[in-house]
């Protein structure tokens, strides 16, 4: 008798195991795809940029999303009115990341300075709220 309850507390031990491998697989099922967690956007798409400080970048997409990019050495030059951002694409003009971007700030002269972005980040409803109103892209 002994053995049988064994059994049953093994096989109860068992279904419990079972019931939370299932539970796992359907939250890891609702998880966020990788898709999902690094957002892409078009070079092609952007509707506008600004820069709060040397080494920052908002920038608006065609889909109304901000991003803000942070710059390696960034450059006192992009505060100035009369200058242009420059992206070239090699192939993909996607961006998904930092190594996605080949920047260039260039002003009306053809005077052209490179940029090497280190981050790029999608910013939430809230996070493009909290912007002072002169930088939101």
């Amino acid at each position: 008798m002994v053995e049988n309850s064994k059994i049953g507390r093994l096989g109860l031990i068992a279904a419990a195991l079972v019931g939370l491998c299932s539970g796992r697989a359907v939250a890891e099922d609702a998880a966020p795809s990788h898709a999902e967690l690094r957002p892409c956007f078009s070079v092609h798409g952007w509707r506008g940029w600004t820069s709060p400080e040397p080494s920052i970048l908002y920038l608006r997409t065609a889909n109304h999303d901000v991003y803000r990019i942070d710059l390696v050495a960034g450059s006192p030059d992009l505060q100035r009115a009369d200058m242009h951002l420059i992206s070239q694409s090699r192939g993909s003009d996607l961006v998904c990341s930092a190594l996605d971007l080949e920047l260039s700030l260039a002003d009306t002269r053809g005077f052209r300075e490179h940029l090497i972005a280190k981050a790029v980040t999608r910013l939430s409803t809230d996070e493009v709220a909290a912007i002072p109103r002169k930088f939101v892209p």
